[in-house]
Parts: structure tokens; sequence; C-alpha cells
């Protein structure tokens, strides 16, 4: 009887222990979470994947050292969660204190399909979000092969619904002014991201 309750003992402390190092310490409880916290604790470098926005303008993420930069993934098509994402950002450039949209932070939407989503269709889609091509850009990546690693550097899971669509994980991403990935923020709270932002220095 003793044996089997010392087991069961064992058993139990083993199992809180691997579940403990699987959930980063209790506190990653799903792979989204994971990511953030692993993002908060350890910025992460972006690839210098070249961009091309709704005008045809080639840039870099690194062309924003010194600001920060908001970042959300979406493809024109979709006509769910990259509305969400739309609307947040629209929240976001109408709750930024006057002067500091384009001087201290800027907004950038990247299409992860952009083999579909030409220039004709990011222009479309920022007339309808309201991203005015200066202070929020539209943009793809100009070598469609790159988009993969972009996706990778970010954390952000894309996989095709069947229905010529595609599910995919949906955040605000913040670019520090040394262009790298410091944090990851949920589109529900945009107020919060921006109490979240660093004060210009």
């Amino acid at each position: 009887m003793i044996r089997a309750l010392i087991a069961s003992v064992v058993v139990t402390l083993a199992a809180t222990g691997v579940f403990s190092w699987a959930t980063d310490g209790f506190s990653a409880f799903t792979a989204e979470t994971a990511r953030r916290v692993e993002v908060l604790r350890h910025p992460r470098p972006i690839p210098p994947v070249v961009l091309e926005d709704q005008n045809g303008r080639a840039f870099t993420l690194a062309d924003y050292r010194g600001r920060q930069l908001a970042l959300e993934f979406i493809y024109v098509r979709c006509d769910s969660v990259c509305r969400s994402l739309g609307a947040a950002f629209r929240q976001l450039s109408e709750a930024l204190p006057a002067g500091v949209l384009g001087r201290d932070i800027a907004l950038l939407s990247i299409s992860f399909d952009p083999r579909n989503d030409d220039l004709a269709a990011l222009r479309e889609w920022a007339g309808k979000q309201g991203a005015d091509g200066e202070h929020w850009r539209v943009a793809r990546p100009r070598d469609a092969g790159q988009t993969a690693a972009l996706l990778q550097a970010f954390g952000v899971v894309v996989v095709p619904d069947g229905l010529g669509g595609y599910e995919h994980n949906a955040a605000i991403h913040l670019l520090g002014r040394d262009g790298r990935l410091v944090r990851i923020s949920d589109i529900e709270a945009p107020r919060d991201f921006i109490a979240a932002l660093a004060p210009q220095p």
C-alpha cells in the first residue's frame, strides 16, 4: 500500500515537472501564448525581406529603425479576422496622440498571399480600411518566395482552409526602434497596445 502510494506521488511529481517544462513554467498553455512569452523574453531579429506597398514603393522593415512599428498579417480576400485586424489598426490610428503616428510609430499591414494580392488589390483594401499609404501602409513581399521566412520569423501560422482562403493567427506585432520583434498583442485591445508602447526617447 505504501509502495503504491509512493509510486503514485512520484508519477504525479514527474508529470507535473514535464507539464511545467512544456508550458514554460505553467505560463504558456497554448502555442500562441508561448510565442508571446518568448518574444517578451527574447526579442527576435527580422529577416531583410524586400516589401512593396500599395503604391509600388519598395522598402524593408529596417527602414523603420528609430521608430516603433505596429504590424499585422492579412490577405485581402479575407472577410473575417482580417476585417478585425483592419478595425484594430483604425482604432490605433485614431487613438494615438496627435503627432505620434508617423513620427514615433507607424502602421504596416502585410499580405501573406502576394501571388493573389497584387498592387490593385492592396490599394483597394487600403482604401476600405483607411490606410493612407504614408503612416499606415499595406504591402506584400516583392519576392513571394520570401513570404515563408517572414511568417516564420514572426511565428505566424497560415493554413489553407480548402475553400481558397486561409486560417491564420491574428495579432498586433510590435517592432522596437532597433527593428526587433518585441511584443505581440491581442487585436481586441488596441488601447492596451498603445499603453505598452515605449515613450519616445
